[in-house]
């Protein structure tokens, strides 16, 4: 066989192998996707406090673990101690505002009843005086004047009972339930509250990440302070669309992580993402922008998987967030579950190359 048909024989095998490897790659990517765009999230806490001041004592440290509870750090209570001295007084000042309304209410009860007993006496002379005045026995002048010290008696009863109704809407209702009272215990048991939180505390187990905030700084209500990574776990997977056109939840799937070259894990599908960010409209008041691209070809739309490891939770709960996997999806064929498998367990080998 001269060269130039050895060549010949070269290109043509080429070309064949070319065109074996280009099918199998379009049935793989149908039946059996894989993709190296998997990676683990622990959802992470960002912890605010829920008031100002300046932080006094910092009690954890970077990758430290944490219990839900555990105080995190402190922040100045000299202000909110000094409130919560000041609700206590306002309270006890409610409480004696009270007494001195009870002790007013009284004295206008004492008062109205000396009117009432007044206004009866100028009743029976108002009476005795018109009797007198028939009889000729006394002036107009002196009948006038008992109807005039009568009528100063109604208007006077009057006037205290009028005194005595705001006194008692002043006061309100008694003991706990008098409204002066509970504006003020409701500003004790604010204050309380604001005291607790200046020892902000974890509100999930977890570890401390990316620790950076020290003793002096300024804790400013709401800004996030430091940050805590949970022990939860989600095994998270892009594919192409039509990569899952033949794939349902509990489908079969291998794992391979980046950090365990060689060993690959039995998973399967747990659930697919409702949507992507790309197809996400948000009511901002703006015209709609068009997809615009000057290739022929655009990129393919990727959705997310979640995945879920068989007996091996634990492993996946050990990885710190953001670890890298290639995940394959496998058939319900055997043929096909055989070639994926294949083909998995080669690019775990891979990984200690790459």
């Amino acid at each position: 066989m001269t060269p130039d048909q050895k060549f010949s024989r070269y290109v043509r095998l080429s070309l064949v192998g070319f065109v074996l490897i280009f099918i199998y790659y379009l049935i793989a990517d149908t039946f059996m996707p894989v993709t190296p765009q998997a990676r683990i999230y622990h959802p992470v806490v960002q912890v605010a406090p829920q008031l100002s001041g300046e932080v006094t004592q910092v009690f954890v440290s970077n990758n430290q673990t944490v219990k839900a509870g555990d105080v995190l750090f402190q922040i100045d209570r000299g202000p909110y101690d000094i409130a919560l001295t000041q609700a206590k007084l306002a309270l006890d000042d409610a409480k004696l505002q009270n007494k001195r309304l009870d002790t007013n209410i009284k004295s206008l009860e004492a008062q109205i009843k000396a009117a009432s007993a007044k206004l009866h006496e100028q009743k029976l002379l108002q009476q005795r005086s018109t009797a007198l005045y028939k009889q000729r026995a006394i002036s107009e002048q002196e009948l006038e004047a008992m109807r005039a010290n009568y009528e100063a008696s109604v208007a006077n009863k009057s006037a205290l009972e009028a005194q005595l109704s705001e006194a008692l809407l002043a006061r309100g209702d008694s003991g706990e339930n008098n409204l002066t009272v509970r504006h003020a215990a409701n500003q004790l048991a604010e204050a309380k509250l604001n005291l607790s939180y200046t020892q902000v505390r974890a509100r999930n187990d977890g570890v401390v990440s990316n620790m950076q905030l020290r003793e002096g700084a300024y804790a400013v209500k709401g800004n996030p302070l430091l940050a805590i990574v949970t022990s939860e776990t989600d095994l998270v997977a892009d594919f192409r669309e039509k990569s899952l056109t033949h794939m349902a939840e509990n489908s079969v799937a291998k794992v391979v992580f980046d950090s365990l070259p060689g060993e690959v894990f039995d998973a399967h599908i747990d659930s697919f993402e409702a949507g992507v960010s790309d197809g996400q409209l948000s009511a901002n008041g703006t015209l709609s922008v068009t997809e615009t691209s000057n290739r022929w070809v655009r990129d393919a739309q990727r959705q997310r998987v979640h995945i879920v490891l068989q007996d091996n939770e634990a492993l996946v709960e050990g990885m710190p967030s953001g670890a890298r996997a290639t995940v394959q999806l496998l058939p319900e064929s055997t043929l096909g579950q055989w070639f994926g498998t294949l083909q998995i367990n080669a690019i775990s080998w891979l990984h200690y190359i790459y």
